[in-house]
């Protein structure tokens, strides 16, 4: 489905309209939100990156909200927003480092884990996603980037 119009909350919710992408939209903005968050990590700071990037796209989220819900019906396939800060809040407090080898591991895996946590919903995080106002659409997300998380601190601490 695409846009019908422009509208601004639709361009912001869909991050420049990657929730348009065939098939699976959650999953196309949480894989196009990876190269952002290593470049966010590198260049910016290894823990301030990605919480910058969860912090604009938790904004996008809110303000868009209504409007690409007023559009595409309540917490919409398209609006990927969310999955960008879900999937950033993966990688707060991951050490980044250039191994192109760890980081590729590291980054597939949290991917994989916030993938298997969004999709599923478990340990309450689909009870979250009612939550009204636009904060249902980014809570799930961010409560899914939360375990990932913890799973992949796990991953690398313990396993690594």
């Amino acid at each position: 489905m695409h846009p019908k119009k422009f509208n601004l909350s639709v361009l912001a919710g869909s991050v420049f309209y990657i929730g348009f992408l065939p098939k699976f939209p959650g999953t196309w903005g949480s894989l196009f939100a990876l190269p952002l968050i290593w470049l966010a990590s590198v260049y910016i700071h290894p823990l301030f990156g990605p919480l910058l990037l969860v912090v604009l796209f938790s904004l996008a989220t809110l303000l868009s909200a209504r409007g690409i819900e007023k559009a595409y019906g309540p917490d919409p396939a398209q609006c990927v927003s969310d999955e960008f800060a879900g999937q950033a809040v993966v990688f707060l407090f991951i050490p980044i480092y250039a191994s192109w080898e760890y980081n590729l591991l590291v980054f597939a895996a949290g991917f994989l884990l916030f993938r298997f946590f969004d999709i599923l919903k478990p340990l309450g995080i689909g009870a979250i996603q009612n939550t009204d106002g636009g904060w249902g659409v980014l809570l799930d997300d961010i409560l899914a980037g939360m375990y990932a998380q913890m799973c992949l601190l796990f991953i690398i601490f313990i396993v690594l």
